[in-house]
């Protein structure tokens, strides 16, 4: 006889719920109404008297669908549904549990008398204990392929069963909780295999789906998951509604029944929707990671749309210059290179985790709670997880990747490693990592900021209505008017009247007024305003290796002078030489 694998928190009771069984059999075989808790008064009830959409013609007795006293099929407890015939499910996998050695076999145990009805290839009134089938109204035969319930025979969007979860389990993955642990519940069979019985209770439907437990908060999930900092994250405490799109998606996978309404009651909020919010333990939108919606940015977008989230990140990611989050999203993977991945992207998760994000506030150069726990890349150019600094996060694309892209302008030094441009070794720098090298010759510095000041590189990369430009939009650089998604707008190009709003970012931080006074350079007014030279001809502003306060001509404007040389040479404070030819003037070792 084969043997049925209860889950360990049933197995106390056996000899006891075995005895109940037979009671509700004859009960329920007799046309008498069981009252509580039990299957009676759930979809489970397939009798004429179930309250469910699907149910018999005429048959009266509740328990025959799945169990027998006599003629069982030979499969504990007392199986009289016809099994399944088929052995070839495709079933869960992820780039993550073969990081692992962590392979789903096909379903196995007490899941297999599940799928006997629930992947909608054997009749609902095929039993062992009768000859023929039961019949069900409408002509329903096998469950309906429309039914939410139907999981089909590709398992690959569901929650993974028949795998072994023990401390092996739990000593590579550190977002799985040890089950031997007593404060872990863990509802394993006698092999310690995960189980549809391991969520699912079949015959009580006290807290809807079936659920062997209230899932509110995703207290059931976080039974076995363990995922980081979840329970101090925003996602975890937060009060904002459901939105609409994502409550109906959660409501479809509520069993229809007598219990529904005081389910979904409690599943108001983000908080109390918890993992659902995001993710789907059946037919999921994604295979990997069982993210409810197929197009991945959508399932952080749904909340972050300005009405659920009160910062309209959506909005950012229509414009003009923005991270890419749609191009090769498909290709993210969590075991991928974080800094060379086979297929360069950018996806949400990349910059944010999700369970870990939270709102805790910093100062430069330290990470703020929105980027906790993320992997960045140091300084050094190593892998660190987690990011300590904004910059590492940002260097993990923009540093040593090797397909990063080109520059903006075409430098006299060319340079697009931002690890390397603001490296603290170069002649000058943007103070992203240190105090910049001129500790008393910035005179342009608006209050604020200071020659001690750090700053971010969000500061200058960040959305043009964010709180940073004076807006009231979502902090980041998800998306801009200017490119390359700059806070503010920035001329890049010679021939431009000068403006405030020509060259509102660099006037951000440095005084126009001391800019055109000369203060720091006497020939600031000349080039900007008269000669109509952009910043960036002269400046390059994230940093230089080998030249002081930041010069790095564009190559574009400015060529060798009459000398050979394309060249500036700092001879003291606010004094230099420049050999070079712009605007068709030759400067031949030109001194000021």
């Amino acid at each position: 006889m084969n043997k049925l694998i209860f889950p360990q928190w049933r197995r106390p009771a056996l000899g006891r719920a075995a005895a109940r069984i037979f009671l509700f059999l004859l009960l329920a075989g007799s046309g008498h109404t069981v009252m509580g808790s039990g299957v009676v008064g759930t979809v489970h009830n397939l009798s004429v008297s179930g309250p469910g959409s699907i149910k018999a013609s005429t048959e009266t007795a509740v328990c025959v669908f799945c169990h027998t006293v006599h003629h069982a099929s030979g499969v504990t407890p007392l199986w009289n549904h016809s099994m399944s015939s088929v052995s070839n499910y495709v079933v869960y996998s992820s780039t993550r549990l073969t990081s692992l050695n962590v392979m789903v076999p096909q379903p196995n145990g007490s899941s297999r008398l599940c799928l006997s009805c629930h992947d909608g290839t054997v009749a609902l009134g095929s039993v062992s204990g009768s000859p023929s089938l039961i019949q069900m109204q409408n002509s329903v035969t096998t469950m309906p392929a429309n039914d939410p319930d139907n999981l089909g025979t590709d398992l690959s969007k569901d929650h993974p069963i028949s795998f072994k979860y023990d401390t092996t389990l739990s000593g590579v993955d550190s977002e799985v909780k040890d089950p031997t642990l007593p404060a872990v519940k863990a509802r394993l069979d006698h092999d310690g295999l995960v189980q549809c019985t391991s969520c699912h209770d079949p015959h009580n439907n006290a807290n809807g789906n079936f659920l062997v437990m209230d899932n509110t908060g995703s207290a059931l999930c976080l039974t076995c998951h363990n995922p980081g900092s979840w329970s101090t994250s925003v996602h975890a405490l937060s009060s904002a509604a459901v939105p609409a799109a994502l409550a109906v998606k959660t409501a479809a996978k509520v069993t229809s029944n007598a219990k529904t309404s005081v389910v979904q009651a409690k599943v108001t909020t983000i908080a109390a929707t918890g993992c659902e919010s995001c993710h789907a333990n059946h037919q999921a939108g994604t295979g990997q990671k069982l993210l409810i919606n197929r197009v991945l940015e959508q399932n952080c977008l749904v909340c972050h749309d300005g009405l659920t989230a009160q910062k309209n990140v959506a909005a950012d990611f229509q414009k003009p210059s923005i991270h890419p989050i749609t191009l090769n999203s498909a290709a993210h993977s969590s075991t991928e290179d974080p800094v060379n991945p086979k297929q360069r992207h950018v996806v949400c998760a990349d910059c944010h985790n999700a369970h870990a994000a939270n709102a805790v506030t910093a100062t430069a150069p330290n990470v703020s709670g929105a980027l906790n726990q993320v992997t960045g890349l140091s300084a050094a150019g190593g892998v660190i997880k987690p990011a300590l600094r904004e910059y590492e996060v940002c260097f993990r694309c923009h540093a040593d990747s090797i397909a990063r892209g080109p520059a903006t302008v075409s430098r006299q030094y060319p340079q697009t490693n931002t690890r390397l441009q603001f490296s603290t070794a170069n002649q000058s720098f943007h103070p992203v990592e240190a105090s910049g090298r001129n500790p008393t010759g910035v005179p342009s510095l608006v209050s604020p900021w200071t020659v001690a000041s750090l700053t971010y590189c969000t500061d200058c990369h960040n959305s043009d209505q964010g709180p940073k430009a004076g807006g009231s939009g979502a902090n980041g650089p998800h998306g801009s008017m200017f490119a390359p998604i700059l806070e503010r707008n920035l001329v890049v190009t010679d021939n431009q009247i000068e403006s405030p709003t020509a060259y509102a970012l660099c006037y951000k931080c440095h005084s126009r007024n001391s800019i055109l006074a000369n203060q720091s350079f006497p020939s600031h007014r000349t080039h900007v305003v008269d000669k109509q030279t952009a910043c960036t001809t002269c400046h390059d502003s994230h940093g230089v290796a080998n030249a002081p306060h930041l010069i790095n001509f564009n190559t574009t404007y400015v060529t060798p002078s009459s000398n050979g040389r394309l060249e500036y040479i700092s001879t003291g404070k606010y004094k230099g030489t420049c050999s070079l030819t712009c605007h068709g003037v030759d400067h031949k070792a030109k001194s000021y």
